[in-house]
This record gives C-alpha cells, sequence and structure tokens, in this order.
C-alpha cells in the first residue's frame, strides 16, 4: 500500500518573504514534512503546481484530475489552498460520481492550511496527518479533510468568518 500526495501549492506551501512583506511561494515543503513526520506508509511526491487558490482556474482543475486519473495509488492526498479547495473537490467528486474508470476505486483526500506551514502556529501538519489518515480509512470517493473532520465533496463550504470548513462530516455525533 503506498499514498500519493499530490501538490498544488495554497497556503500550505507558502513563505513569507520579509523583503516584499508578503506570501510567495518557493518550492513545496512535503519533502522535509514527510522526513519530519517519519511516516511508515510509502508516500510518492507529485508536484503538479503551486498556485494560490484565489488564482485557480478551470485549466489548473484538470491538471488535478489528470494527475488523479494517471495516478497508480488507491490513495491520493492533494494539498490545496483553502479559498477554493471546495470548487475544485467539486470537480474531481462529479467526475468520479460518473463512474469514470481511471477513478473508481480511488480514495481522493484533499487539504490544506489557513497558516503556512513555514509560519509559527500552522495548522497544516495537523490537516496534512489527518488527511493521509481519512485516505486510509474512508470509502472510495473523494473529501475533504480540514479542522479535524472529514467531509464527504458534496457536503461542505469553508466557513470564512471563523476560519474553518463545516457541513455534514462522515460521522456526525
Amino acid at each position: 500500500m503506498s499514498l500519493r500526495i499530490i501538490i498544488t501549492g495554497g497556503t500550505f506551501d507558502k513563505r513569507y518573504d520579509a523583503i516584499r512583506g508578503q506570501l510567495t511561494f518557493e518550492d513545496t515543503h512535503l519533502p522535509d514534512i514527510i522526513k519530519q513526520v517519519r511516516s511508515s506508509l510509502p508516500i510518492e511526491l507529485e508536484l503538479n503546481q503551486l498556485v494560490d487558490s484565489l488564482d485557480m482556474q478551470d485549466d489548473n482543475r484538470q491538471r488535478v484530475l489528470n494527475a488523479c486519473r494517471s495516478a497508480g495509488e488507491e490513495y491520493i492526498v492533494i494539498t490545496h489552498g483553502t479559498d477554493t479547495m471546495a470548487e475544485t473537490a467539486g470537480v474531481l467528486g462529479r467526475a468520479f460520481d460518473t463512474g469514470e474508470t481511471p477513478l473508481s476505486g480511488k480514495r481522493i483526500v484533499l487539504t490544506g492550511a489557513m497558516v503556512p506551514y513555514s509560519v509559527s502556529g500552522s495548522d497544516a501538519l495537523f490537516n496534512l496527518g489527518s488527511a493521509v489518515m481519512a485516505a486510509q480509512l474512508v470509502e472510495p470517493g473523494v473529501y475533504i479533510a480540514m479542522n479535524g473532520r472529514c467531509f464527504p465533496w458534496h457536503a461542505v463550504r469553508k466557513n470564512r468568518a471563523l476560519g474553518v470548513f463545516e457541513g455534514q462530516p462522515l460521522r456526525e455525533k
């Protein structure tokens, strides 16, 4: 069993540029993160793109969909910016729900961070760990794992006022 992480950028991979006083992309943090967490699960990393989710367009989402189609792994985690994560999950979820053969049987979980990994107090590690675990436990389909919860793609939204994802989680008590 192995898992593929498809990297798309978002706040997760941003760094603070002290000269310009803004968050920018330099490279992905995922190789360092995977070393740090000492996962015993084999993980393949795929740098798909580094884009702010507010700049993510249909062609960017198609690149993510095509990466999921061509992935040999059954378990896939996608790091994504939180602002349009639900839209990308919708593209993947609708393709999955049509019974498309390259996607059938796969467990695809999107996750991200409200605070960049490189900044103190980041939620990136927690959300990534939650997504990796969720991918191994959920039924085939498309999900979003954020804030310690896992949501089906069609029952989640980002609450911008609270800075959390909400909706109908998989298991509501």
